[in-house]
């Protein structure tokens, strides 16, 4: 059976999660922002980029090569459609983090956006040992005051079957996954969202 993540549309996705009661997509493009430019790397691998939100705060003065890297072909299209403007440094490759982690590029920095939550701790770690970054910056979901881990919304059925790919995150467990892989955590931002739930970004450093 094919992944979930290959049959949810980016429409259903992106108004998901813009949606005033979730305000995922406009969180994680404020922390991408800050991603992008908070460390001294010129090169930078994006896993899970889905349809490139954030990818527009780029500094292609700053940075040689970004690889945008999903699963779904048809996220990886949108994204070189979106961003014509960055296509002398983005490179976008389609593949399976799970199952094909042997064809990952080299990049100094890993940009992880609610990207372990469907691929598992043990994935993400062999993902960084072939990406060998020197930086990672990861965002994970932490329900704060519900079991619910998607929010409800008028898209809420296109989500149904991540519960096939689906792990709870944990920050002293993240933390520890990264540790075995030979890094140090740097940092923490934490913001709170409606419906009970709040992303929470850490660093680290090897």
């Amino acid at each position: 059976m094919n992944n979930p993540w290959e049959d949810i549309s980016l429409s259903d996705y992106e108004n998901h999660m813009s949606l005033g009661s979730v305000m995922q997509l406009q969180t994680l493009n404020s922390f991408m922002k800050d991603q992008f430019e908070a460390f001294p790397v010129d090169t930078a691998i994006v896993l899970g980029v889905a349809g490139g939100n954030g990818l527009e705060h780029i500094d292609t003065d700053k940075y040689r090569t970004v690889y945008g890297i999903d699963i779904n072909e048809d996220y990886l299209k949108e994204v070189y459609k979106r961003h014509k403007d960055k296509e002398k440094v983005l490179r976008c490759l389609q593949l399976d983090l799970i199952n094909e982690s042997d064809r990952l590029p080299h990049a100094d920095l890993v940009i992880a956006n609610l990207l372990v939550e469907y691929i598992g701790y043990e994935a993400f770690r062999n993902a960084l040992e072939k990406i060998a970054p020197k930086y990672v910056s990861a965002v994970i979901q932490i329900n704060t005051d519900t079991k619910a881990w998607v929010s409800d919304s008028p898209y809420l059925h296109a989500f149904d079957r991540l519960d096939e790919v689906h792990h709870q995150m944990d920050e002293d467990a993240l933390k520890e996954c990264l540790k075995e892989a030979g890094f140090s955590h740097t940092g923490t931002k934490r913001e709170d969202l409606p419906n009970g739930k709040a992303l929470v970004r850490l660093d680290f450093k090897r």
